[in-house]
């Protein structure tokens, strides 16, 4: 099962396994990671699920879509290269190890 890395406002590091095709965001709300909500579920429709991506995954995560960058644009404040929803990033192998930074504090 690949993990993910999630690095919480605190520094705290919270390692959790994904199974192959989840997200980043149901991961996160499964395991009780602060500063993701995912409140509409993954439906590309808010931006609780924010997160940045640490450089040396940013090319093997890719870039948002057009959909994914409107909503990120318009709905953060904090919105930069690394910012992707996580409920758009689907856990793979490749990407064992991912590190993220939740970016949605607000919502908390």
């Amino acid at each position: 099962m690949p993990k993910v890395v999630y690095v919480e406002s605190d520094g705290t590091e919270r390692i959790v396994e994904a199974a192959d095709g989840e997200s980043v965001m149901s991961a996160a709300v499964r395991t009780g990671v602060k500063g993701i909500v995912g409140e509409c579920g993954g439906q590309l429709s808010c931006a609780t699920c924010h997160v940045w991506v640490k450089d040396e995954f940013r090319d093997k995560v890719g870039g948002p879509g057009p959909l994914e960058e409107d909503l990120l644009d318009m709905g953060v404040s904090e919105f930069t290269e690394a910012s992707r929803l996580g409920c758009q990033i689907k856990m793979c192998d490749e990407l064992d190890g991912l590190v993220v930074e939740p970016r949605a504090e607000a919502w908390h």
